[in-house]
């Protein structure tokens, strides 16, 4: 297979804080979100938006989707792509590789130690970056303890899917320099961003908000701006 797009270098050559845009049709909070979204057209709007990377959802179950979705997606633009699942065995990890993502998320809180590293491994050895999800400082320790260089902070409780949106800039605090800080869930705007930004997140993840907006291109070049200082004194010069 070709090589992978290279997820977490595109978040480090951002210029200011990268958004990963999420193509999301439903979620199991809140039902429909756009659940005749055309993926297509939705991942070339966020690209217009200056979006740094794609995720996707591929679980059809919870969210609706499809890894048909992914392959449209992916397709139709030139930047990284997450595969956004449930990944819970190292058949899922090689087919987020077949499918043609360029990254596989791994959420602690769901897999033991050795899932962990060796799903971790796995991946890395075939060529994708990995997102390793944390929710607290503990979730923390365990994705660094498996070499982890890309930690997403997941503001949302996974029981009872309520959104915590002092998690990230706490939890935060844990993750030493040299990892890609990603903040999940619970960005409604550029005010959401910037403070995730001032609080030293690389990356945001969104998807609910851009996907129910009216322009989520514009709605991007509004989170991207949030984390550089100077781009209102630019915008008013």
């Amino acid at each position: 297979m070709a090589p992978c797009r290279g997820f977490r270098s595109a978040i480090e050559r951002a210029e200011g804080l990268a958004v990963i845009a999420e193509i999301k049709r439903r979620s199991p909070s809140k039902g429909d979100l756009a659940a005749d979204l055309d993926p297509v057209e939705l991942a070339q709007r966020y690209v217009r938006g200056d979006a740094t990377c794609l995720s996707v959802l591929t679980d059809a179950d919870a969210f609706g989707g499809s890894p048909a979705d992914l392959q449209a997606a992916r397709s139709a633009v030139s930047i990284p792509v997450l595969r956004k699942d449930f990944t819970v065995s190292e058949r899922d990890v090689l087919d987020a590789r077949l499918m043609g993502a360029d990254c596989v998320l791994l959420i602690v809180a769901a897999l033991d130690d050795g899932e962990l590293a060796d799903f971790h491994d796995l991946a890395v050895e075939i060529g994708l970056d990995v997102l390793v999800e944390a929710h607290d400082e503990a979730e923390v320790d365990r994705a660094l303890a498996v070499g982890s260089n890309l930690i997403g902070v997941n503001q949302r409780d996974l029981v009872t899917f309520e959104v915590d949106t002092d998690r990230a800039v706490r939890v935060g605090a844990s993750l030493p320099d040299g990892v890609v800080r990603v903040a999940e869930s619970g960005v409604r705007g550029a005010s959401d961003a910037a403070v995730l930004a001032k609080a030293g997140y690389d990356a945001v993840l969104v998807g609910e908000t851009l996907v129910r907006s009216d322009d989520p291109s514009a709605e991007l070049r509004g989170l991207r701006s949030a984390g550089d200082p100077d781009a209102a004194v630019r915008a008013a010069g």
